[in-house]
C-alpha cells in the first residue's frame, strides 16, 4: 500500500524543480520545446504530495527515440504511456541529489499536457479554488492515509469541477 502524505505548500519546491530541470537540460537542451513544472507543487500556496511533476514538451514523436536515449543516459527508464494517450512516463531508481519526482514526455498537441497546464494556470490565478482544492486534498489524505485509490477518488469531484471551470472536462 502507498502511504498518502499531503503537506502545506513549501517554497523550496520551486528550487527543487529547477535542480531537476538543470539535470534534464544538460542532455536535452536543443532537442525539446520546454520543461514545465506542473501538478500541485507548481502552484504557490497549494497543499500537495511532496512529489514534483514535470512535463517535457516535444514537437512530435519524430524526436522521441532521441529523447528516450538521452534520458536513459542520465538513468531514467521508459515505462510506456501507462494508459494515457500522448503522455510517456519515465522512472528512475536512485537520484539522491534530487527531490522525488514524476517525469513525463508529451508532444505539444497532447490533451494531457493541455490539461496539466490549464489546471496549473487556473489554480495559480484563482486563490479561492486553489484553497478549496488544497483543503479537499488535506482532508482526503487525513481520511485515507494508507489508501491512495480512496484518496484519489475522494479528491476527484473537486478536481473535475476545477477542470470544468477552466474549460476542460476530462480527469
Amino acid at each position: 500500500m502507498k502511504k498518502v502524505i499531503v503537506v502545506p505548500y513549501d517554497k523550496s519546491w520551486k528550487t527543487e524543480f529547477e535542480k531537476i530541470k538543470e539535470e534534464l537540460l544538460y542532455v536535452l537542451n536543443g532537442h525539446i520545446i520546454s520543461i514545465e513544472h506542473v501538478g500541485s507543487t507548481s502552484v504557490e500556496g497549494l497543499a500537495a504530495k511532496p512529489i514534483i511533476d514535470i512535463d517535457i514538451i516535444i514537437k512530435d514523436y519524430n524526436s522521441f527515440e532521441l529523447i528516450k536515449s538521452k534520458l536513459d543516459s542520465i538513468d531514467y527508464f521508459y515505462e510506456g504511456d501507462l494508459g494515457i494517450k500522448d503522455r510517456q512516463v519515465f522512472k528512475y531508481e536512485y537520484k539522491p541529489n534530487l527531490m522525488k519526482h514524476h517525469l513525463y514526455v508529451c508532444p505539444e498537441y497532447s490533451e494531457e499536457l493541455k490539461r496539466h497546464i490549464a489546471f496549473r494556470d487556473y489554480l495559480r490565478m484563482n486563490q479561492k479554488d486553489r484553497d478549496w482544492y488544497g483543503e479537499v486534498k488535506l482532508l482526503a489524505a487525513k481520511y485515507y492515509p494508507e489508501d491512495i485509490d480512496s484518496y484519489m477518488k475522494a479528491k476527484k469531484p473537486c478536481g473535475a469541477e476545477i477542470l470544468r471551470r477552466c474549460g476542460l472536462y476530462k480527469i
